[in-house]
């Protein structure tokens, strides 16, 4: 899948000696790290390596204690998350974060809304086509157009993990944070989830924290090991399993 695409060369987030303390603890220690245009990225480490921090450093869920993160060389360091939002990343998270009480294409039409117009009490929401046909796309890009008027609540655990996504891909993200995407699927499931992963990835690029490590070598381009806080390692899928620290520390094989 993605291992398989040439990587383009243009950076669209790099952070600079990221670094984030928990009272004495540091969960992020001086992370420079670059992502590029148009590439999927793994990360992996063992539990407490800092994958999860890292992600809610750079969608501004936590303000790092120091250090500079920048997207397309523009610096959102310490941007509340719905600023860091506006400006193009967008997150699935490891438990589902979707409106159970909604349906598919309420989920969806409320992300895409947020991205084209502001909200007005005097303006029913169907007046806005351009939302609903917004809507109906993602919909239609993760196969769950045949399920737009179902309450999320009733699809089953791949379907709301794909809503999850396309409700990520409704606020027109220029990069998706993927946090377990295939946490508790069936294979069934983590294959179509991979599959749709790889599709969507050709006109974004995609970053991804993944404990499978079939999704995680099928999938990226390139891959950074974490470990207590710092980058281990980074290379292809190929480098990672050939990487004696890397095996070590995490692969274990």
């Amino acid at each position: 899948m993605g291992a398989g695409r040439e990587q383009p060369s243009a950076a669209i987030l790099r952070t600079e000696d990221l670094t984030i303390r928990f009272g004495g603890l540091t969960a992020l220690n001086g992370v420079n790290f670059e992502v590029r245009q148009g590439e999927i990225r793994a990360i992996i480490g063992p539990n407490g390596a800092g994958k999860s921090t890292f992600f809610n450093c750079l969608t501004g869920v936590l303000r790092p204690s120091s250090g500079h993160i920048l997207l397309n060389g523009g610096d959102i360091t310490g941007l509340s998350p719905d600023r860091i939002s506006q400006k193009g990343i967008a997150r699935s998270y490891q438990i589902t974060n979707i409106l159970p009480n909604a349906t598919a294409l309420e989920n969806a039409r409320i992300a895409a809304q947020s991205r084209r117009h502001s909200w007005s009490l005097l303006t029913h929401y169907r007046a806005y086509r351009d939302i609903i046909e917004k809507a109906e796309a993602v919909l239609e890009a993760v196969g769950l157009a045949s399920k737009r008027d179902e309450l999320a609540a009733n699809l089953s655990h791949g379907e709301q993990r794909n809503l999850e996504i396309g409700v990520a891909l409704a606020t027109e993200p220029r990069l998706l944070c993927l946090d377990e995407p295939t946490a508790g699927m069936s294979a069934a499931e983590t294959r179509d989830t991979m599959e749709l992963v790889d599709r969507i990835a050709k006109d974004l690029t995609i970053l991804i924290v993944e404990h499978d490590m079939r999704v995680v070598m099928e999938l990226a381009h390139r891959i950074t090991v974490l470990h207590y806080g710092e980058i281990l390692a980074e290379g292809t899928p190929a480098e990672i399993q050939q990487n004696s620290r890397v095996l070590e520390v995490y692969l274990k094989t």
